[in-house]
């Protein structure tokens, strides 16, 4: 079985299994996601493979992280997740990505995760939901962090944090590639 077949089983399962543990209909799912009925239908057939944005959306509206819905590894006190096994959840023909390395549901989805912005590359993400917060240290580069329009220059050494329930880009605008590490809490589903 591919990585990619690998990833599909999973996340068709784990979709299930949270819409199920939340109560959620299918057309409730939908309506909290803004993602078709049809669609999460798709997925939990195992027969499609969404987008970063749609798995967000149903992460998001079912109140768990991303690496909940992609997480096809058995539950164990501790949790080690080698480099090769962290999840490429974007990239651009330029270079630039984002993998996500670890996440928790303690308290509400806790996600932790590697960033590589190439010169000129820059990516733009719907709001969470009320009460999530981002945290983002700058490792090597210049990034741009845009929030509500507002932009913030982000040199290597410079940390934020935010709440992100407003749209936010995250851009290069230098020359250089832009490396960081980011934290994602979104608060447990109401």
């Amino acid at each position: 079985m591919s990585d990619l077949d690998r990833l599909t089983q999973s996340l068709a399962r784990n979709l299930k299994r949270w819409r199920s543990e939340r109560g959620f209909t299918l057309d409730a799912l939908a309506a909290r996601a803004g993602v078709s009925r049809g669609m999460i239908i798709q997925i939990e057939q195992a027969r499609t493979n969404p987008s970063v944005g749609t798995t967000v959306k149903l992460a998001d509206a079912l109140g768990v992280g991303i690496t909940t819905l992609l997480d096809h590894e058995p539950v164990s006190p501790v949790r080690l997740v080698r480099g090769d096994r962290a999840v490429r959840m974007w990239s651009t023909p330029a270079g630039s990505s984002a993998v996500l390395r670890v996440g928790t549901e303690a308290r509400g989805p806790l996600e932790l995760w590697t960033w590589r912005l190439m010169s000129g590359d820059s990516r733009t993400f719907d709001p969470h939901p009320e009460g999530a917060v981002e945290l983002l240290h700058v490792t090597a580069g210049e990034l741009t962090l845009v929030v509500d329009g507002t932009p913030y220059a982000l040199p290597a050494g410079v940390s934020a944090t935010f709440e992100a329930h407003d749209a936010h880009t995250y851009r290069n605008d230098g020359i250089e590639p832009a490396e960081a590490t980011m934290a994602v809490s979104i608060p447990p589903a109401r």
